[in-house]
């Protein structure tokens, strides 16, 4: 028997769809970050956190991503911004043909897009969906060995995010040697120390997010 290998073709594709979503969002001026992490990492608590802060002076999308269900969408709803959801159902991650079939429901301009991805390492890190860049979320229960077992997020985001900091004292996680591996895969990532629960250390999540919001403004007004 004859093994065909398909995976090539379906991100070349997956690859050429990506650059026409990103088309659309350059026309709608925003900034589209595509938020990946294991489940229970706190993606959404992360995505709360930011949202609350920045939907008093920009405007707010977030996609959801699940393989079933609504829960984490519920949730953002009290923000009061606008929420698409998405359901795979089967698939472990989203991919630009499904971000394709949300485009024709955006009918304002939104100045920041957060994507949330369905929970995994592996397959979210392979599929663009038109994103500015992708940001990594590493939970401290998870380990850190994490850039070791999974290089290619790593490699390929622009920002980690560590979160549940405010447990670093009851597991067995070195910052030190979490952020090694973060540098040893991507010389120029950028990492954050953060407590979704506690709120210690968005101020520079923020400050840094609000520099790539004036960057992407600026690069469209010249």
């Amino acid at each position: 028997m004859r093994k065909i290998n398909i995976l090539k073709p379906i991100l070349v594709s997956n690859k050429q769809r990506a650059i026409e979503n990103r088309k659309k969002f350059d026309s709608m001026n925003s900034l589209v970050i595509n938020i990946i992490a294991s489940p229970g990492a706190g993606k959404t608590s992360f995505i709360y956190r930011v949202v609350e802060h920045f939907k008093r002076n920009y405007r707010v999308l977030i996609i959801e991503g699940d393989i079933r269900g609504q829960v984490d969408s519920e949730c953002l709803l009290k923000l009061k911004v606008d929420v698409i959801q998405i359901n795979t159902l089967t698939e472990c991650h989203l991919d630009a043909f499904m971000i394709a079939q949300v485009l024709p429901k955006i009918k304002k301009k939104y100045d920041l897009v957060l994507v949330e991805n369905v929970g995994n390492l592996v397959c979210p890190a392979e599929f663009e969906i038109g994103e500015d860049y992708k940001l990594a979320i590493l939970s401290t229960p998870e380990g850190d060995d994490k850039p070791l077992k999974y290089p290619l997020l790593f490699h390929l985001s622009k920002v980690v995010v560590i979160n549940k900091c405010d447990l670093l004292p009851y597991v067995d996680f070195s910052l030190k040697k979490a952020k090694a591996g973060f540098k040893k895969e991507n010389p120029k990532i950028k990492i954050f120390d953060v407590s979704a629960k506690t709120g210690k250390g968005f101020e520079k999540v923020y400050r840094f997010l609000e520099r790539e919001l004036k960057v992407k403004k600026k690069g469209f007004r010249r």
